[in-house]
């Protein structure tokens, strides 16, 4: 019987995009750390990027809240990636929420390349709504994993990241000092409680 894949040899990779998404606090990068690790471990060319405007652990490396380290590549735009992923099995991209729309497009050339691309991001932004080129990435993906941080009022799963300091700026870099997960309740009751003062 005739199989398409006999006529392209053992080595004919298959391309593909996934996403791991979900708050602050929930483990997108941990999870991504690990698939770029196994991946390794199966000595695939392996690189990992993330947006040169991210130092809040290291300068270049992408470190886990946990921090589970791997090395990686800042760049400032998502061409970038294009130009330095030649040859490379599968590329790693963190932080995905800050690249500007063209990472879509880079994502899909990729996949089209036979490269397996892993995205982690922020599916949302601290006013729960949707982030950046997420979306678009979560519509294009072969698989997409949410990952849940823990409410940290009531203990339920928490739904967005909520942003404890005084700013309107979209992208701003912060810890727990700056972002607490919650629930879908407590957020809520979090804004409403911030409109009332």
């Amino acid at each position: 019987m005739f199989n398409e894949r006999d006529t392209q040899g053992p080595s004919r990779r298959r391309g593909s995009i996934e996403v791991v998404c979900g708050s602050m606090f929930s483990g997108k990068t941990e999870e991504l750390i690990r698939r770029m690790k196994r991946a390794q471990f199966a000595k695939q060319k392996v690189e990992i990027f993330k947006p040169a405007i991210d130092v809040r652990y290291s300068e270049q490396d992408v470190v886990s809240h946990d921090h589970n380290v791997i090395t990686s590549t800042p760049v400032d735009s998502s061409q970038n990636i294009l130009l330095l992923a030649s040859d490379i099995d599968v590329v790693g991209i963190d932080e995905a929420q800050f690249f500007d729309m063209g990472i879509v497009d880079v994502c899909q050339q990729l996949a089209a390349r036979g490269v397996r691309v892993i995205c982690a991001g922020l599916d949302m932004d601290f006013k729960g709504v949707p982030f950046g080129p997420m979306p678009a990435l979560m519509a294009i993906a072969e698989d997409v994993y949410k990952t849940h941080a823990i409410c940290v009022h009531c203990g339920d799963l928490a739904y967005v990241s909520h942003r404890l300091v005084a700013s309107e700026k979209r992208v701003l870099l912060g810890e727990t000092d700056s972002y607490e997960p919650l629930c879908r309740a407590c957020y809520a009751k979090a804004v409403a409680a911030e409109q009332n003062q």
